[in-house]
């Protein structure tokens, strides 16, 4: 075999590896892609407001408008044994006025359970300024047998929102949540400890 015929084989071999290299980086940039997009979406929605997503903010607003705007409560379960509702089902504030308002969760199971809530606001394009002080969303709620829960909600609606040519007539907006429950899984019984003096004893 020639030294030329030598030389091509090698170059397309290496040719070959760096092209299943680059096909194996694809595939995994790909399946990594696939495991964020989840938390993407996620951080994408909470700093966009996009699909309803509230705001989280851990100041008031500093600016408070005249104009006023009626916000509904919504309540929802979805295979977790509550009954689930706003102490009221609507109020009405001006832009930029912070006003705390509950739901209370009640256990209507014999046994705990356990539960956690999402949320959304519509009009979707609302959810950027839709502004939550404190809120129970996304955190573990457990209620025993018969157990009741007041669960308060602080927010403000950005007086940004007139500015937006979309939502500047807007009258009203509905805060939506839904619980869904959580399974707990019971603690593992250790196993016994074996005596094994007692048992050399019995052995003789």
């Amino acid at each position: 075999m020639s030294s030329e015929t030598t030389d091509r084989e090698k170059k397309a071999g290496n040719r070959n590896r760096t092209a299943a290299i680059v096909c194996c980086a694809v595939v995994g940039g790909m399946v990594g892609m696939a495991y964020a997009a989840v938390p993407l979406y996620q951080l994408f929605c909470q700093v966009t407001g996009y699909g309803g997503t509230t705001q989280r903010v851990e100041q008031y607003s500093d600016t408070i408008l005249d104009r006023t705007i009626t916000v509904r409560f919504d309540a929802n379960t979805n295979g977790v044994p509550w009954e689930f509702k706003p102490v009221q089902r609507d109020i009405t504030l001006r832009l930029g006025e912070t006003k705390q308002i509950s739901y209370v969760s009640r256990n209507l199971a014999d046994y705990p359970t356990w539960g956690t809530a999402t949320f959304n606001v519509s009009p979707p394009q609302a959810g950027a300024y839709f502004n939550k002080v404190e809120c129970f969303c996304f955190t573990e709620q457990e209620l025993q047998p018969g157990e009741s829960y007041d669960m308060p909600v602080v927010f403000f609606v950005d007086p940004e929102i007139v500015n937006v040519p979309e939502l500047k007539d807007l009258k009203t907006i509905t805060l939506s949540y839904t619980f869904f429950p959580l399974e707990k899984k019971a603690p593992v019984v250790a196993a016994p400890k074996t005596n094994t003096n007692q048992n050399e004893n019995l052995g003789g």
